[in-house]
């Protein structure tokens, strides 16, 4: 071999020896590569916004699935346990489960003056809710907590505002202690102005709240006057406003508005906005059978223009 064609061969060895060495440390080191991907599994969110649990478990309420809508109101719990909303959205849960059972959330119960303002039937004692009491109350424990840090909370506020709402509620409808309703709502429209002078899109604040104006000011004339010289007061335009507001702006009980929104307006013979209340209820939940069927018995009168 000559002389020339032995460097070459030299020079292209020491090449190629040098290329793969340059390759080698470019490429990761395999155990690299599997740390690197296992660290990028490791760093992907596993813990989704616990309020989304808030959501679905509403969901779940207005589809009358309230096992489910109690499993997620538990799981909010179990994440944020200082928050006074997760309780609340429980108390919200059993009430509305014993309404629904009773039959409040229907026309037939609304448009029955001997029901809608006599309460359900049975006694006060035979219709007591432990569940729904023992939520509430601490609901409000933990609310009050929350405003003694700070006066301004929201959430401090607005569990408030919904658990002196919902009792008002249930001492007027389940309890029959229209008295003592009408002094929650009075508390309870007090926080409702915290909350939404501390959050204007705390709308929640207005449902139970709007539901106790309504069903007192729709007493007799006598009755109110005995419950005014308490130094309290129900009113029923004031109500429809007020469960008009959350019906629109609400978020969790924004459902829970439309509804008792549309039986108002039903009870106060303008249909037509009672129909367009109930579509979109039925549109949104076509599991819940109740919103159908209160479109068909209300398709059975006549068309009115309000």
């Amino acid at each position: 071999m000559s002389a020339r064609r032995i460097l070459e061969v030299i020079l292209g060895t020491a090449f190629s020896l040098a290329t793969t060495h340059l390759a080698a440390q470019d490429l990761p080191h395999p155990t690299s590569v599997a740390s690197s991907q296992a660290t990028a599994v490791i760093a992907l969110p596993t813990n989704p916004d616990p309020t989304a649990l808030l959501d679905t478990g509403f969901r779940h309420l207005y589809e009358l699935n309230f096992q489910g809508a109690r499993q997620d109101f538990g799981n909010y719990q179990k994440q944020r346990p200082e928050d006074p909303l997760g309780k609340a959205a429980e108390a919200v849960s059993y009430l509305f489960e014993e309404f629904n059972d009773k039959g409040v959330l229907t026309s037939e119960f609304f448009l029955n003056d001997s029901r809608f303002l006599g309460g359900i039937s049975g006694s006060p004692a035979a219709n007591r809710n432990v569940a729904f009491l023992e939520a509430n109350n601490q609901a409000r424990e933990l609310a009050k907590k929350r405003v003694k840090l700070d006066p301004h909370d929201v959430d401090g506020l607005l569990a408030l505002t919904i658990a002196d709402g919902l009792e008002s509620d249930y001492d007027a409808l389940i309890e029959k202690k229209q008295l003592e309703a009408m002094k929650l709502m009075h508390r309870a429209e007090s926080g409702a102005n915290a909350a939404l002078a501390a959050d204007s899109s705390a709308q929640d604040a207005y449902v139970a709240l709007g539901v106790s104006n309504y069903v007192i000011g729709s007493l007799a004339g006598y009755k109110r006057v005995f419950l005014w010289m308490g130094g309290v007061h129900g009113n029923r335009a004031r109500g429809i406003e007020q469960m008009r507001s959350a019906a629109e702006h609400g978020r969790y009980l924004r459902s829970f508005a439309k509804i008792m929104l549309a039986l108002a307006y039903e009870r106060e013979g303008q249909l037509d906005h009672t129909r367009q209340l109930l579509t979109e209820l039925a549109a949104e939940f076509p599991n819940n059978p109740l919103f159908s069927r209160e479109l068909a018995l209300l398709d059975q009168k006549p068309r009115n223009v309000q």
